[in-house]
C-alpha cells in the first residue's frame, strides 16, 4: 500500500503543473510514460487536482495547440513527448514558439540509462535505440532554459523554475527531460499545493525613455509606426488607434502576425514600407523582428528610430542589425499605454494637414486592394477574393482568423486585437490548423478560422488534426487556399530572378504539388463537413453553409478552395 504522504514523481509533476496554472498537458505517450499514466490514476484515486491530459497523436500538433492556447489566454501550457523521437517532432514547434516569445513548458521522457536492477530500467529494445549522448541538443537553441530531472524531490522546484523562466521577459519555451527511473520513484506530496516558489520577471520601460520617445514622435514632421505583433491587449489596441488618429501617424503592419489597429483605420497604411521610409524622420518600431527589408528599404540617416518591445534588439537572433537610437524593453501593451499618456501631455499641434494627407493616401491604397479583390471572383479565384469573401462572412462576429500562407490580411476588414494571427516568422509550417485547435479549446464559444495553403495543410498532419477536432468537439472553420504549388517559393524565385529562365518560361521546378489531393476526403474520414469550391462565384454561399453547419452542429467544417497560381 502506497505511503499517503508520497506519490510517484510523475504524479507529483502533474500536480505541480496544475498549481502553477497549467490547464492542459498535450501529450503523445510512449514506453517512458508508465509513471505519468500511473500518476494520473493515483491522483484521481487520491482526489488530487491535475491538468487535463489530452492524447495528441502528433507532437507537432501538441506544440501548436499550446501555442494557440497561449495566444487566446496568456497562460503557458505543457507539452509532453516520448523520449528523443517525440522531442524531435516538437522541434519545429519549439522554434516557432521561440521566435514569437510563446512560453511553452516542454517535457519529454528520457530513455532509461540503467539496464537492470532498478525500477524503471530498460525493458524493450527501443530503450537502447533511443539513447542519445545529448538529447536536449534537439531543442537547445530554441529554448531559454533546459534541465534533466535528477531526483524525485526536485519536482516542485524544477516545475516552478521552468514556469518562471518561460514567462519572464522576453518569454519563450523551456525544456525538461524526465528519466523514467526518476519518474518511477516516490516523491513527497506535501507542499504541492503551495504558491510558486518564484515569480517571472517583467520588463518595464523607464519614464525617461518613454518621455524621450514621445518627444521624438511629437516633434517629427513625418513620423511612422511599424507594428508586427499587434498591440498586446484590447486597451493598447484602442490606445494605439487613438494615438495614430490624434497625431496623424501612419501605422504599417508589415508581415503582421497580429493586428495593431483596424485594417480600415484612417491611419492604417499599406503593407509596403518603401513610401513611408522615404519620408520618415522618426520611426517607432513595435515588437517587430524585421520591420522592413534592409536589402530594399533604407531609412534616412537623420531619421530617429525607436525600437520598443519585449526584446527590442532580438538578442537571440545572431544577425539583426536594424538601427535603434532608443531601445525600450517592455511588454508591448504596457509600452503603448505609457507612450499614449506621454503623447497626450504634448498635445498635437499642426498635424491636421498631415492626418488628412495620410488618410487620403491610405483610403486610396485600400480602395485599390478591395477593387483588386473584387475582380478576382470569376472562375478560378484569387487569394484576395477568398479573403474578401471570408471577411464579409465574418462581419458582426467576434472571430479570430489564423492564416498560414492562406488568406492575406489586406482585403479583410478586421477591427479588434484578437482578429488576426499569422504563421510565425520562423516558418515552421503546419501551424495554423493545430494552433486554431488550441485557441478553440481555450474558448469553445468563439468562432475560430484556420486558413492555410494546400502545402501548409499537408504539413499540419491533417489526419491527426481532424482526429483531435472530432475527439474534443472543436468546431473550427478550416479554409484551404489551394493552388497546388508552393506559392511562397514561386514568389521567392521571382523576387530573386525576375527575368530568369524560370520566370520567362513559367516553369518552376520543385514548386508543384499537382495532382492536388481531394482534401475533403481527409476531413470526411473524421466525420467533418467538407466541400470543394472550384468557382469563386460559389464561395460566398459555401462559406455561409459552413458557418451554418458550425452553428447548428458545433463540429468542424472544411472548404477546399481552388485558387489561381500565385
Amino acid at each position: 500500500m502506497s505511503d499517503p504522504l508520497t506519490m510517484t514523481a510523475g504524479g507529483a509533476l502533474l500536480a505541480r503543473l496544475k498549481r502553477i496554472g497549467v490547464d492542459y498537458v498535450f501529450a503523445n505517450s510512449g514506453t517512458d510514460f508508465p509513471p505519468i499514466i500511473e500518476g494520473l490514476a493515483e491522483a484521481a484515486a487520491k482526489d488530487i487536482d491535475l491538468p487535463q491530459a489530452i492524447v495528441i497523436p502528433h507532437e507537432g500538433a501538441a506544440m501548436a495547440m499550446a501555442h494557440g492556447y497561449y495566444l487566446a489566454t496568456g497562460r503557458s501550457q505543457a507539452v509532453m513527448a516520448h523520449t528523443n523521437v517525440g522531442l524531435a517532432n516538437c522541434a519545429i514547434g519549439a522554434i516557432n514558439a521561440a521566435v514569437e516569445h510563446v512560453p511553452v513548458l516542454l517535457f519529454s521522457g528520457r530513455t532509461p540509462t540503467t539496464e537492470r536492477d532498478r525500477f524503471g530500467a530498460r525493458t524493450v529494445p527501443i530503450g537502447w535505440g533511443q539513447e542519445m549522448r545529448d538529447q536536449t541538443a534537439l531543442v537547445r537553441e530554441a529554448v531559454k532554459w533546459d534541465y534533466e530531472l535528477r531526483f524525485p524531490e526536485q519536482v516542485a522546484e524544477v516545475v516552478d523554475r521552468a514556469w518562471a523562466i518561460a514567462n519572464s521577459a522576453p518569454r519563450g519555451p523551456v525544456y525538461v527531460s524526465l528519466p523514467r527511473e526518476v519518474l518511477c520513484q516516490a516523491a513527497p506530496s506535501d507542499g504541492l499545493d503551495q504558491p510558486p516558489l518564484m515569480q517571472p520577471t517583467r520588463a518595464h520601460a523607464s519614464q525617461d525613455q518613454i518621455e524621450q520617445a514621445a518627444q521624438i514622435l511629437a516633434s517629427a514632421r513625418n513620423p511612422v509606426i511599424f507594428a508586427q505583433h499587434g498591440a498586446g491587449s484590447a486597451e493598447a489596441f484602442a490606445a494605439l488607434s487613438e494615438l495614430a488618429q490624434d497625431w496623424g501617424i501612419p501605422v504599417c503592419q508589415y508581415w503582421a502576425l497580429g493586428l495593431a489597429i483596424p485594417t480600415d483605420h484612417p491611419m492604417a497604411a499599406g503593407p509596403d514600407p518603401a513610401p513611408l521610409l522615404e519620408q520618415a524622420d522618426a520611426i517607432l518600431v513595435l515588437d517587430a523582428l524585421a520591420p522592413w527589408s534592409p536589402d530594399i528599404h533604407t531609412p534616412d540617416a537623420a531619421c530617429r528610430i525607436i525600437q520598443m518591445g519585449p526584446d527590442p534588439l532580438s538578442a537571440r537572433i545572431p544577425i539583426r542589425n536594424f538601427r535603434s537610437d532608443l531601445s525600450i524593453a517592455c511588454d508591448t501593451a504596457d509600452g503603448i499605454l505609457a507612450l499614449k499618456r506621454a503623447m497626450d501631455a504634448h498635445r498635437p499641434v499642426d498635424v491636421a494637414d498631415r492626418a488628412r494627407r495620410e488618410a487620403d493616401v491610405n483610403a486610396r491604397d485600400r480602395m485599390q486592394v478591395l477593387d483588386r479583390a473584387r475582380s478576382g471572383g470569376e472562375g478560378a479565384m484569387t487569394k484576395d477574393w477568398v479573403s474578401l469573401c471570408l471577411s464579409r462572412a465574418l462581419q458582426g462576429q467576434d472571430a479570430s482568423v489564423l492564416s498560414e500562407l492562406g488568406c492575406p490580411m489586406a482585403p479583410m476588414t478586421l477591427d479588434h486585437h484578437r482578429a488576426w494571427y499569422q504563421e510565425p516568422h520562423a516558418g515552421g509550417l503546419g501551424w495554423s490548423f493545430p494552433a486554431a485547435l488550441g485557441m478553440q479549446l481555450a474558448d469553445r464559444d468563439r468562432l475560430i478560422v484556420a486558413t492555410m495553403g494546400d502545402g501548409s495543410y499537408m504539413f499540419a498532419n491533417p489526419v491527426a488534426c481532424h482526429q483531435i477536432a472530432e475527439a474534443l468537439s472543436l468546431p473550427l472553420l478550416v479554409v484551404i487556399v489551394n493552388n497546388a504549388e508552393w506559392g511562397a517559393v514561386r514568389q521567392s524565385v521571382l523576387g530573386l530572378y525576375p527575368d530568369g529562365h524560370a520566370a520567362r518560361t513559367n516553369a518552376m521546378p520543385l514548386t508543384q504539388l499537382a495532382p492536388a489531393p481531394d482534401f475533403t476526403l481527409v476531413a470526411q474520414a473524421s466525420r467533418a463537413w467538407a466541400r470543394s469550391v472550384p468557382d469563386g462565384r460559389d464561395l460566398p454561399a459555401a462559406l455561409q453553409a459552413a458557418l451554418d453547419h458550425i452553428r447548428t452542429t458545433r463540429s468542424l467544417a472544411l472548404l477546399d478552395v481552388r485558387v489561381r497560381p500565385a
